[in-house]
Order: structure tokens, then C-alpha cells, then sequence
């Protein structure tokens, strides 16, 4: 049985792996190949793909959320493995030999799944409203280890108009922890480095190959220990990041069109989406849309065919072709135009929006905000204004962090669809050139893996 580790370096494609001279070289040594991804091409769908060998139709991970229609409530990134249906490539490759472990490290669905070590982002939230940086790992023992070891996970430098490289270091040095001292079979490990600046400035901005050789370091580190202690290595993609140029605003015009309702509130307007006839839940390029009467689809998809930045309507005959057939999905899926992607805002006034809207929440809002990357370009003095908000959190005093801007114009990369050319579609590479091929299809990717570990 060989041990391997399986890095996902997200947003890493083939025209980007010009700058990463490491990664480079490990496909020299061994292969590199396309990579298809399956629709949508986000992160939880795709990884899920990866673990299990099925499309979304079967294994449910329709997005990075969905619309739970028992509790009639929008939930984005869950994080129990139970969300996952199927049987996962640990599992197959432990029943195949009983001694063979698994660490899960910053991948998706982390908690109370069966793995032997796993590593998530998972803050505190006491009851005084603040949020305080933490991971959540098994055993809980390793918790302690890692943050003596480390110091705390840089959790505002994981996901906010912070978010950068520290986040990266940070899990790149506790996977080799792991690695080290548990010695697992498979070693997953999550770098999101790369995903922060493709969606801030763009793909072809010039100071974008600065930072794919900065996670090019990091990753390149942890392959060279990993190899030194015997692992061979693959690393792949989840997608590849494209131009846009502005979002579209989906649950304005079908509230415009009276299909989606929103309820007044202390602080501000709510989504209702138990009672609207259809609302979206936005997730990048693709937009899941509910509809809670079979009669409305015909007029709710003539709506949707209507807005200017979308590209394509989705009915159960296109879902079944993009294996996204399952009963997590929209009754109907838009897709964005290529330099389009979907905001998730549903108030017609600015000044009517929840508090929530200009601070960074994901759990909140219902759709994904890319927005939460950026600090209002119209606030003066951004850094002030954090200040004056920490010094009153330290005197217990409450307030909100409003500092997310609402233009969608910022926001210049985004992905979702299926890649139209190679040099934009994710990649994967190896140490092993005996298993060489041209190209997998994400499906492919864990019999892959399963060969690589036992031969």
C-alpha cells in the first residue's frame, strides 16, 4: 500500500501553471494532465465528486448550498460528511485493507465523518455576538497540538477582504504536522490561496503570477516533505477562475415580477422563501431556483430567459444532460453568461437591506457574496473604521462591522460553468508518470487515486 497525498490547490489551471515553476516540475516528473470538471464547478460539488466518483445527481452536493425545503431555509456551507451521499474513496480504500487512514485537512464536509484525522475551520461565536478564529478537528486532542504548535488558524485571513497567503502557510505547515506524526495513507489538503485575488482583480491582471508563485512555495514545501517521507503526490483543481465584468441581480427581477417575497424586520428586509412563488440561491455562475408550484415553472423560466447575463435556463430535461437531476436542486437552473456571475441580493433599495448585508456572513445570506473580499472603496478611511469597531468589541460594546460594498463591478473573476478551453479548466497532476493520461473527468478522479494507493 503506497501513501499519497491529494493537495487541491484551487483555481490552478493550465495557462496559470506557467508561473508555479514547483507544481510545474512535478508534472515534468511525473504528468499533467486536463482536468473536466462537473456542473457546477464549485467547491463543494466538486470535491464531493473527487471523494466519491459521482456526479451531483448522486451524491446531492448540488452547490456550496441549497434550499433545505423541510426547514424552509437557505443553508450555505454545511459542514457534516452526512450531506454527502454515497460511499467516499476512504471508505472503499479502507474496506480494501483495514489498515489504510485518512486525514481530511480543510476539505469540505469535514465534521462527523469517518475519517481517522480531519481539520476544519470552525469559529467560536459566544454569546455576546463576537466571533473568535478556531478549527474544529478529530480527535479534539489535536486541536490543542496544532494551536500550541502553530499558534490560533488566521481565520480573517481564510475568508474576508483579508483573506491572503497566511491562511494558506497555516494549514500548508499542519498538514506536514499530520503527515509527520500520523502518517496517514491519504492525506487530503485544501489551499485556497489562489481563489482570493483570481475573484478580486481577475485572471489576467498583472498581479495575479505573483501570487500563484507564492502558493507555488507553499505547496511546493509540502510536496518535497511529503515525498521525503515517501508519499506520492497528486494535485488537482476544482475549477478554473474567468473575466467578468458585473453580476446579475436574479432575486431583484423576480421580486419585480412578484414571484419572490421579502418580510419588513427590526433589521432590515428578510427573504421570505417560504411563502415566495420563487426565489434563487445564488452560488457564483449558477443559481439554483425554487419554485414552490409546478404551475409557475413555464412563466417563472420565461422570466429567467428574459435577464440580460443569463445564459442558459436549466428544466429537468438539462439538468439530467449536466447531472444535476437531484431533489436538492432548483426546479429550474440558470447559468450565467460567461462574463457574467449572480449576486444574491433580493431588496429593491439599498437602504432596505439587513444588517448583515455589508458585513461578512456567510452563513446569513442567502447565496454567496463574493463581495465579502473587498472594503467599500466609498468608506475614506477603511482601516479607521475597523479600528474604532475592534476598540469597541474590546470595551464589550456590540456593533456591526459595515464595511462590504454592493457593487458587483469589483468583483472580476468568478466560475461556476463548464470551462470552454483547456488553458481556463482546472488540472491535475502527478508524481507517478505510469498513470499518465491526456485528460480525467473529476468522476475519474478517486478510481485514480485508489490506484495510486494500492497499485
Amino acid at each position: 500500500m503506497n501513501r499519497l497525498l491529494i493537495l487541491d490547490v484551487v483555481g490552478l489551471t493550465a495557462d496559470l501553471l506557467a508561473h508555479a515553476p514547483r507544481l510545474r516540475a512535478l508534472g515534468e516528473e511525473g504528468f499533467a494532465a486536463a482536468l473536466d470538471p462537473v456542473f457546477p464547478a464549485v467547491t463543494c460539488t466538486v470535491q464531493s465528486t473527487f471523494a466519491t466518483g459521482r456526479p451531483p445527481s448522486d451524491h446531492g452536493i448540488v452547490g456550496n448550498g441549497w434550499y433545505f425545503r423541510d426547514l424552509a431555509e437557505v443553508w450555505l456551507w454545511r459542514q457534516s460528511n452526512r450531506l454527502v451521499q454515497g460511499d467516499k474513496v476512504w471508505q472503499e480504500a479502507r474496506a480494501r485493507d483495514p489498515s489504510c487512514t485518512t486525514a481530511w485537512h480543510f476539505w469540505w464536509y469535514a465534521m462527523a465523518g469517518d475519517f481517522d484525522f480531519a481539520v476544519t475551520p470552525r469559529p467560536a461565536y459566544p454569546a455576546d455576538g463576537r466571533k473568535i478564529p478556531d478549527i474544529w478537528t478529530d480527535p479534539p486532542d489535536l486541536k490543542r497540538e496544532l494551536n500550541e504548535r502553530l499558534g490560533p488558524f488566521p481565520l480573517f485571513d481564510f475568508w474576508g477582504p483579508r483573506a491572503g497567503l497566511p491562511s494558506s502557510e497555516w494549514i500548508a505547515r499542519s498538514a506536514r504536522h499530520v503527515l509527520e506524526t500520523r502518517r496517514p495513507t491519504m492525506t487530503f489538503v485544501y489551499l485556497p490561496h489562489l481563489d482570493y485575488d483570481l475573484q478580486r482583480f481577475g485572471p489576467n491582471d498583472p498581479r495575479i503570477p505573483a501570487q500563484v508563485a507564492a502558493i507555488d512555495a507553499v505547496a511546493g514545501e509540502l510536496i518535497d516533505a511529503a515525498r521525503a517521507d515517501g508519499c506520492d503526490v497528486v494535485v488537482l483543481s476544482e475549477y478554473g477562475i474567468t473575466e467578468v465584468t458585473d453580476g446579475v441581480r436574479i432575486n431583484r427581477v423576480l421580486r419585480e415580477a412578484g414571484f419572490l417575497r421579502a418580510q419588513e424586520n427590526l433589521v432590515g428586509e428578510l427573504l421570505d422563501v417560504g411563502v415566495s412563488r420563487a426565489f434563487a440561491v445564488a452560488d457564483h455562475q449558477c443559481a439554483h431556483v425554487y419554485v414552490a408550484d409546478p404551475e409557475d415553472v413555464p412563466a417563472v423560466r420565461e422570466c429567467l430567459e428574459g435577464i440580460d447575463g443569463v445564459d442558459r435556463v436549466l428544466d429537468a430535461g438539462g439538468k439530467r444532460e449536466l447531472g444535476l437531476d437531484h431533489e436538492r436542486a432548483g426546479e429550474l437552473v440558470a447559468i450565467a453568461a460567461a462574463d457574467r456571475w449572480f449576486t444574491y441580493d433580493y431588496w429593491l433599495d439599498d437602504a432596505d437591506a439587513p444588517d448583515f448585508a455589508r458585513t461578512v456572513d456567510i452563513h446569513k445570506k442567502p447565496g454567496y457574496d463574493p463581495l465579502e473580499l473587498f472594503l467599500d472603496p466609498k468608506i475614506r478611511a477603511p482601516k479607521l473604521k475597523v479600528a474604532a469597531y475592534l476598540l469597541k468589541k474590546k470595551l464589550g460594546l456590540r456593533g456591526l462591522l459595515e464595511v462590504i460594498p454592493f457593487d458587483a463591478r469589483l468583483v472580476r473573476g468568478s466560475h461556476g460553468r463548464l470551462p470552454e478551453r483547456d488553458g481556463d479548466a482546472p488540472v491535475l497532476l502527478c508524481s507517478r508518470p505510469e498513470a499518465a493520461r491526456e485528460r480525467f473527468r473529476a468522476t475519474e478522479v478517486r478510481p485514480l487515486l485508489l490506484d495510486l494507493v494500492f497499485g
